[in-house]
């Protein structure tokens, strides 16, 4: 189900009045069912591998914190090989061997269970990384000690399955958002002022500004040799603020839905485009992603507190998995390997930046560049696209893109400034009744009449 669809705006309601008119010890399972339903409405067959999911960190945490040494750790690897290998199946199964045709030679003779492998080999359940990573989080804090193991099943399904954040985020941890869904909760005017000041800029963040640098994104990078250079330099330009403000907007809705029912989500994003450095990007992108490598990979890696070989190793294999975990692409490891490098300089480099606005323009450049190949589908596309910024390519055609567009741009990115390091719904707080409803009334007016002409799916939904 769709944030920006019909039936989520009326599935939301039905939610949240079914659920607080239920005595307590009933809203655990109704959020739980409502969830599932949520998940399931794209395609019901994705419940069973969530499901999967859930029963096998459930028992194995259980298992964990019973048990010492060595059988503690086994029964830490069967959570983590367990959730990899659904993963490695259905994200990077054909990446490394090309086609299923091997299982084929064995299913072949059960004509149902064929069905069900071509189904799974060509289906890529939606969120899949997301949920995936929270689940093992969950495991792995509970290994090293960090969190008390949850006994009631259906307790821990919900908060594997919540549904606000669950198939794009922000990867929440067990210890931030499982308490929060247990408590008792009450219909709080400021919760769900709060709620609905989120839900309105991320519908504003996603339908009005994303949406509406789709066309032109599209065009550039679909046919890179066609436009006059300038094009192909707007269309990444586009593209970086296109990605920013889809996954920002689906992050805000998320926030928003679960403010309604009196959870805070963890902010996933910092205004990241005014870094000063690459450091400083990954502490503003994405931030649930960056913490969880840092936290669960880079750490255990040993960190900083290793050799230098040792620590530039563990960077640069963060950076390559971080791009991996976005897609089994060549393109998504280049992405992630630009972003390891660029870290490397940064740490290397005798040359410090002083000024701010020249060191978060050369930033944003670098980040762009390495946003061309996150965008395109090839490593060859992604040349042709570098090809044309250069004017090596043979195009002289205009882009018919409309030039309220890049207004309506503007306009985001003086927001943005204005309300400083705050979160959409403090930044409101500050201004009195009538210029908060003068805001409110041009923002839901743009959603309403400046909307993308067309349909976009979130881009984060692919991953």
């Amino acid at each position: 189900m769709l944030f920006n669809s019909w039936i989520f705006f009326l599935f939301l309601p039905l939610v949240f009045t079914g659920y607080f008119l239920l005595p307590h010890k009933w809203r655990g399972f109704f959020l739980l069912i409502a969830s599932y339903v949520f998940y399931g409405w794209w395609q019901w067959e994705f419940l069973l591998i969530l499901g999967f999911t859930t029963l096998v960190d459930y028992f194995c945490a259980l298992k964990i914190q019973d048990s010492e040494g060595s059988l503690k750790k086994r029964w830490l690897i069967l959570s983590l090989g367990s959730n990899l290998s659904v993963l490695f199946f259905f994200k990077y199964f054909y990446f490394f061997f090309g086609s299923t045709d091997f299982i084929q030679q064995f299913v072949h003779p059960y004509p149902k269970l064929k069905d069900l492998v071509d189904f799974l080999g060509k289906a890529l359940p939606v969120g899949i990384s997301f949920y995936t990573f929270q689940s093992m989080s969950y495991t792995l804090d509970v290994y090293y000690g960090r969190a008390v193991p949850e006994r009631s099943l259906r307790q821990f399904a919900t908060f594997v399955s919540y549904f606000p954040q669950l198939v794009a985020g922000p990867i929440e941890r067990f210890t931030h958002l499982n308490e929060q869904i247990k408590q008792r909760h009450f219909i709080v005017y400021s919760n769900l002022q709060a709620g609905f000041r989120l839900m309105l800029y991320g519908f504003f963040v996603k339908m009005v500004i994303a949406d509406n640098l789709s066309y032109t994104v599209t065009s550039v990078f679909n046919e890179p040799g066609k436009w006059y250079f300038y094009w192909d330099i707007i269309g990444v330009f586009c593209f970086a603020f296109q990605i920013y403000s889809d996954f920002f907007g689906y992050s805000l809705i998320a926030q928003g839905v679960a403010k309604l029912f009196g959870v805070d989500l963890m902010d996933n994003f910092n205004r990241p485009y005014m870094a000063r450095n690459i450091t400083d990007f990954w502490k503003r992108w994405h931030i649930s992603l960056s913490t969880w490598f840092r936290d669960y990979l880079y750490i255990p890696l040993g960190g900083n507190k290793v050799g230098k070989a040792a620590w530039v190793r563990n960077i640069m294999l963060v950076f390559l998995l971080s791009g991996l975990w976005h897609g089994a692409n060549y393109t998504f490891i280049i992405w992630g390997a630009l972003h390891g490098l660029y870290y490397l300089v940064q740490r290397f480099s005798p040359v410090v930046i002083r000024n701010y606005y020249l060191s978060a323009v050369l930033t944003f450049v670098g980040v762009g560049i390495a946003w061309v190949f996150f965008r395109a589908d090839t490593v060859a596309q992604a040349m042709d696209v570098f090809k044309g910024m250069a004017g090596m390519l043979e195009g002289k055609r205009q882009l018919d893109t409309q030039p309220f567009i890049f207004l309506l741009l503007l306009i985001f990115w003086i927001m943005e400034l204005a309300r400083g390091g705050q979160r959409f719904d403090a930044f409101c707080a500050r201004f009195n009744s009538f210029q908060r409803w003068s805001l409110y009334s041009f923002i839901l007016f743009c959603i309403l009449v400046v909307c993308g002409t067309q349909y976009y799916p979130f881009i984060y939904f692919r991953f």
